[in-house]
């Protein structure tokens, strides 16, 4: 962790930068980096030794790196963040940017319970190639985490990344919805660039539309679930979800299962071994599904024709 010294120095420094290099990051002069596209989700491989597995989460790029993607979404929620020490969170990404297209956006989760500890993930993820932060409300202390704590943590964090941040509100596995007046504050921020609202609220998400109308600030709706009903409520971008190989036309678009939201990780992680992509184990404490619920997945997909 920094020393107060040290952390003093950061702050100073970094915030001449973003003084100096707003313009540098945006698409335009006076503009913020447009993250418009679709963000497959990269999920995390792992041995059956429960070790990173950096050659299958290369071979996963290259096979998705065929496709017309905006960019790729790493250590989000389905990355498996939590479970991964700082030294791998790191070295993922510098694996996934080593690996991408170099036209690509690379959005990498940074998000950590403490601010400054986020602070400094941010920081390090910069300096592995990511081009834009996604940052997770902090949840722990959810009791506590209030606009104003929430305002003031990710205030500080913009004001020291030295790259875009994405807010992020995943409420299924937080329990926790950034607030909207929250979001509102934060979209004035000249180095918050938008939201990836995985919430699944469409109302929700139409009213932060309107009510940062005026702001240079994007909506990305988090999950396939419910990508075409976000586009109902006026400019909200398509977000980040995993996307089937070959899938090419906007009947495709179609939401399939909702493999996350019903079984989770290790649900995503079979679906992706069907697909010719490497799924593999999760990590403990995360377990493999039960038979019961693989047929149940098998399902899912085979009976609407597309496994």
């Amino acid at each position: 962790m920094l020393g107060r010294g040290v952390w003093s120095s950061l702050r100073q420094g970094l915030s001449r930068g973003l003084s100096r290099k707003v313009g540098g990051w945006a698409s335009g002069e006076g503009r913020k980096m447009d993250i418009a596209g679709i963000y497959p989700p990269v999920t995390t491989p792992f041995t059956a030794t429960a070790e990173v597995d950096y050659g299958k989460l290369e071979e996963n790029l290259h096979k998705l790196g065929a496709f017309p993607f905006r960019g790729f979404v790493v250590q989000g929620s389905n990355g498996e963040f939590p479970f991964l020490t700082s030294i791998e969170r790191l070295e993922v990404v510098s694996r996934v940017r080593q690996a991408m297209p170099k036209d690509k956006l690379l959005l990498a989760g940074s998000g950590c319970e403490s601010t400054q500890a986020t602070v400094e993930m941010t920081v390090s993820m910069a300096q592995v190639g990511a081009d834009a932060a996604i940052v997770v409300t902090p949840c722990f202390y959810r009791g506590r985490m209030s606009s104003a704590a929430l305002i003031h943590h990710y205030t500080k964090v913009a004001d020291l990344s030295p790259i875009p941040v994405v807010l992020y509100s995943v409420p299924a596995n937080t329990g926790l919805d950034l607030p909207v007046d929250a979001v509102v504050t934060l979209s004035q921020h000249p180095n918050i660039v938008g939201i990836k609202d995985s919430g699944g609220d469409v109302t929700r998400m139409g009213l932060i539309v309107h009510k940062t109308g005026r702001q240079d600030f994007q909506v990305l709706a988090g999950s396939a679930g419910f990508l075409l009903a976000s586009y109902a409520v006026g400019h909200t971008r398509p977000g980040n979800w995993f996307l089937e190989p070959g899938l090419q036309t906007c009947d495709d678009l179609v939401p399939r299962p909702k493999v996350t939201r019903r079984f989770g990780i290790p649900g995503l992680k079979k679906t992706m071994d069907w697909f010719g992509y490497y799924g593999g184990p999760c990590r403990a404490p995360l377990q493999e599904l039960s038979p019961t619920d693989e047929e149940a997945l098998r399902m899912d997909f085979t009976s609407n024709g597309w496994l």
